[in-house]
């Protein structure tokens, strides 16, 4: 099946949307359409301010309609408590949110950005996608996620090159309970660390230290930058160690 011929099949939707590459392409490839969708971006802790930053941009750009609503998942110890079925709750519920949502507002049909490049049995939030009855039309159609790249590039949305990005609560080795004050923790120091012109890349908690994890092209940057590293990150964490093994990346 071609998307377009899913818009086709299927004129009315609603979008879980996150701001990302995938997500943002299918919104505007449905606009192309004609079709008529109502983007739901679901916040949370979990989230950086710059997602619903960039997913406010898209929708305004492509003059989509945006419900913003919250979910409350830290007070849901299936969560918080960080256990390695975390993902999958989390997903649940925001998903089940927007899924709620999207009836309340007549959409029979919910979609979300899921590409043919995700692996099924690596991505939890497949298994909730599947329960709560979220379709994928990227996957359905065998869209991956170098196609979505270029497509998107030649569409000239903002989005194109965006690295892909998990949730802040996958800096927090498992078992280690979320907080709050941890999210902010990790919000706020990657925030610092991309202003010294790093991207894609991520810091972990170990212990009260931090573990850099940036591309192989950026090593070299980290070790010209040392101390301006060590001054910044100075006040989140005790220690600051570098990765020597890159951080792997997607086209």
């Amino acid at each position: 099946m071609e998307l377009k011929e899913f818009f086709a099949r299927t004129p009315r939707f609603a979008l879980a949307f996150s701001g990302g590459v995938d997500s943002s392409y299918l919104m505007y490839a449905a606009k192309q359409h004609g079709c008529d969708v109502k983007a739901y971006f679901i916040q949370t802790p979990f989230q950086p301010q710059f997602e619903l930053d960039d997913a406010k941009k898209m929708s305004y750009f492509m003059s989509v309609p945006m419900a913003i609503e919250s979910a409350d998942i830290m007070n849901d110890p299936r969560i918080t408590e960080n256990t390695i079925d975390r993902c999958y709750h989390c997903k649940s519920t925001v998903y089940r949110r927007i899924a709620e949502l999207a009836r309340a507002d007549g959409f029979e049909v919910v979609c979300d950005g899921t590409n043919a490049s995700d692996d099924a049995s690596e991505r939890a939030g497949m298994r909730a996608l599947d329960e709560v009855g979220i379709v994928s039309p990227l996957r359905l159609c065998g869209m991956k996620k170098k196609e979505v790249r270029r497509l998107s590039r030649e569409a000239g949305l903002f989005t194109h090159d965006k690295p892909s990005y998990a949730c802040l609560a996958t800096r927090i080795p498992t078992g280690r309970p979320v907080t709050l004050e941890l999210l902010d923790k990790v919000q706020d120091s990657e925030h610092a660390l991309h202003g010294l012109g790093f991207t894609n890349f991520r810091i972990r908690l170990v212990g009260e230290c931090a573990n850099i994890q940036v591309p192989e092209n950026q090593i070299k940057n980290v070790i010209e930058k040392r101390k301006k590293i060590l001054d910044t990150l100075k006040p989140y964490y005790s220690k600051v160690f570098l990765d020597l093994k890159p951080r792997r990346t997607e086209e």
